[in-house]
């Protein structure tokens, strides 16, 4: 088996669990309103991760984004007050709306970039308007080679500058055994897009949306051996958490 360096793509701060951050390789700058539901999640005023906005209240991130791990190997979620989120806004820097996160709910069950999603309660409800609108979870297994958009601030390439507007980018959602094959990691859990290089997320996309037919399928996850490469990227696969969603939300 080869060795591959796996990388989640979270932001600024230089966390245990996260990198610099950064911007979809490959991508196209995204106009107002083109994806109502994302926000960037800022720790400490600074962008670290993207994420998606699913009802009034409530975001959904990867979990890598707002844990720590103890000296046991245990992740806990960080103190809320930490983190605001911005909505409505192609640019990172201005625009839209900034709320205050207030609780931070993480799937009981993250571990080795599994299960990789978490809940963010804000404190106040969202305005909802052309800029700002919740995306539908997904109803379905995702087809293998369908076009998934995914979208993000990050670099574009590892190590590369951090864009002021949003970007986005199309791949392909590929089968577990492929996905497998490639990276030697499959579950249930994930949903792998495949890219050619130059393409896909890297570091500070975290936690942002996949989409296919105006569903939430993916939460951007992790690359492997570095951003642009060949390797597909791994997401978590909202189909599969959507029960847990529900549960721990206001949906």
């Amino acid at each position: 088996m080869k060795s591959l360096g796996i990388l989640v793509l979270a932001g600024l701060l230089g966390l245990a669990v996260a990198q610099p951050s950064g911007r979809i390789v490959g991508g196209l700058d995204a106009y107002e309103g083109q994806f109502p539901h994302q926000i960037s999640l800022r720790r400490s005023g600074s962008h670290t991760c993207g994420g998606s906005i699913i009802s009034r209240n409530y975001i959904l991130t990867a979990a890598h984004c707002v844990v720590y791990e103890d000296e046991e190997g245990a992740y806990h979620a960080l103190d809320a007050s930490l983190y605001t989120i911005r909505a409505g806004s192609v640019n990172r820097l201005m625009g839209g709306v900034v709320k205050q996160v207030v609780q931070i709910t993480v799937h009981e069950d993250y571990g080795n970039f599994i299960n990789d999603v978490a809940l963010l309660k804000l404190e106040s409800p969202l305005i909802f308007s052309n800029n700002i609108a919740p995306i539908p979870l997904a109803s379905a297994e995702t087809p293998v080679g369908s076009p998934i958009g995914i979208s993000g601030w990050g670099r574009l390439k590892t190590g590369g500058d951090i864009p002021v507007k949003l970007q986005y980018n199309t791949l392909e959602s590929i089968s577990k055994l492929k996905c497998f094959t490639s990276i030697f990691m499959s579950s249930d859990a994930l949903i792998c897009l495949a890219h050619t290089s130059g393409n896909g997320a890297c570091n500070g996309d975290s936690g942002g949306p996949a989409t296919y037919n105006g569903e939430l399928v993916g939460v951007a996850g992790f690359v492997v051996s570095g951003c642009g490469t060949s390797n597909p990227d791994g997401y978590a696969k909202v189909f599969y958490h959507v029960e847990w969603i529900k549960k721990h939300s206001d949906l």
